[in-house]
């Protein structure tokens, strides 16, 4: 019983060698979704290229700092043709801007798994303060986030011209994310 106690005693003043800290992002893991209606139907569509930086410590969840660039002209609407057109000056205008970017500012703790990461998001040159709620899961050396907000295309200019109006596309787009990271 005392060498349990003593082992127990000892365990309790090494310093936070036990800390996880989730800093490799899995890319081929993770995705960047995005869902919105066109004509009152329901579309599907990803981006299949993004780079980030992430720092989670589950411990220090308001310690966190993640940031994201998007590829838009990755864009996946499941038709070439619907990627050429999104891709093109009315809707991403990827010639002029390449890349959208999250960047976090703060993150709350909400309890359990859960955190409310807020932080700034531009697309083409426009940007908005938005408020994501994220859960995370820990599967050992690796941990799963998951989220999804929305947005208007309106406050980032996406859709001008014809595209402007909101009868064909709607003005809401839920982007929703998976993002898998590891501790090495």
């Amino acid at each position: 019983m005392k060498r349990l106690a003593c082992a127990l005693a000892f365990a309790t003043l090494l310093p936070a060698a036990h800390a996880v800290e989730y800093t490799q992002v899995q890319p081929d893991k993770s995705a960047i979704n995005f869902v919105y209606k066109q004509m009152g139907v329901t579309v599907d569509g990803k981006f299949r290229k993004f780079s980030s930086q992430l720092k989670f410590d589950p411990a220090k969840p308001t310690a966190a700092k993640a940031s994201f660039d998007v590829e838009l002209a990755s864009v996946d609407t499941g038709a070439a043709e619907g990627d050429e057109e999104v891709a093109g000056k009315a809707w991403f205008n990827t010639k002029a801007f390449p890349t959208a970017q999250f960047v976090s500012t703060s993150v709350k703790a909400l309890g359990g798994n859960k955190v409310e990461v807020a932080g700034r998001l531009t697309i083409k040159g426009k940007t908005q303060d938005v408020v994501v709620p994220v859960t995370f899961t820990a599967q050992g050396n690796t941990a799963v986030f998951d989220g999804a907000f929305t947005i208007r295309r309106a406050d980032f200019t996406i859709g001008e011209g014809a595209w402007a109006k909101f009868d064909i596309v709607a003005n809401d787009v839920q982007i929703k994310f998976r993002i898998t990271a590891s501790t090495k």
